[in-house]
């Protein structure tokens, strides 16, 4: 598995697959605590180790270990890699629309019933899944296999993540509903309107909350307050800005809605312990991008 990987993904970063939504990750050496963003998504490593910091809690993510994240979340991450033995792994974006059928189906034939949804959560990976992995790189290397396999193993996998140890807890948190629901909408929003000037009370109200539950809910879900992750957004998103579309610091922290670009550079520097111009800097020296490298919102920092 891990020599086919590493010639799907022959250069560090992300790299696209031939289907949508499937990424693969490399990094050829080890990567101290960084701050990243990623999307709902499962993520399988076959070879190195990633271990993410979220609060007071580490999730190990490896060979014998699998992420998920039900909602988009900052965090940060380490690498455990070298040159002879990249970190190798893939990953699949999970959506509800495309699962809400099987979450349907599961939870009619199996109890999840007083389960607390989880936003991240990092479980063993099994023989099944990790076959289905192997299917799906198997066919990736062929772009027909890709089209007409692909999307059925895709299905596959988030089936065998669903049954899973931590299904439950992921299935609740999918499904959207009650508190983690409202919470979930408005992460949501913030992403679609990060540039706004969105306002804690306005977010309250258009889930129907109250502004010490909305606070107190999320927290718990995303164990950051709703400034802190506004504002966590945003930097990700000028930092994507920046390397990939080659904005200047002033122009991308106004493009996503400071107003200073002082307080910017500040916040910047604080959250990823360099200046933007550093940061932009290092980046594009550490990482050789080939047209099918992807630099996104959620793959800059791996």
């Amino acid at each position: 598995m891990t020599q086919l990987l590493a010639k799907l993904a022959p250069n560090e970063g992300y790299t696209l697959s031939a289907l949508d939504g499937v990424r693969f990750m490399r990094s050829n050496r080890p990567l101290g605590r960084t701050p990243v963003l990623y999307e709902p998504s499962i993520v399988i490593v076959c070879q190195g180790r990633k271990r993410g910091f979220l609060a007071d809690e580490i999730f190990v993510y490896d060979a014998q270990h699998y992420l998920v994240l039900s909602v988009p979340l900052p965090f940060s991450t380490e690498t455990e890699a070298s040159e002879f033995e990249p970190m190798l792994a893939v990953s699949l974006r999970l959506d509800l629309a495309a699962v809400a059928d099987m979450v349907l189906v599961i939870d009619q034939m199996q109890d999840h019933t007083n389960i607390a949804p989880r936003g991240m959560v990092s479980t063993p990976l099994g023989r099944p899944l990790a076959n289905a992995t192997l299917r799906l790189l198997e066919a990736l290397a062929s772009p027909m296999e890709a089209r007409v396999l692909g999307p059925a193993i895709v299905r596959e996998i988030c089936f065998r993540v669903l049954v899973g140890e931590q299904g439950g807890a992921m299935r609740a948190a999918l499904a959207h509903q009650g508190p983690f629901g409202k919470i979930a909408k408005a992460l949501r929003r913030i992403h679609a309107d990060y540039a706004d000037a969105l306002d804690v009370t306005c977010l309250a109200s258009d889930v129907g909350m109250s502004v010490p539950a909305f606070h107190a809910h999320f927290k718990i879900v995303t164990q950051n307050s709703p400034i802190q992750y506004i504002k966590s957004t945003r930097l990700h998103q000028a930092r994507l800005m920046m390397i990939r579309d080659g904005l200047s610091a002033a122009a991308a922290s106004t493009r996503v809605g400071y107003e200073s670009p002082s307080q910017f550079s500040r916040e910047f520097k604080r959250l990823f312990g360099r200046s933007p111009v550093e940061e932009v800097r290092s980046v594009r020296s550490s990482f050789v991008l080939s047209p099918a490298t992807q630099v996104s919102e959620f793959a800059i920092s791996h």
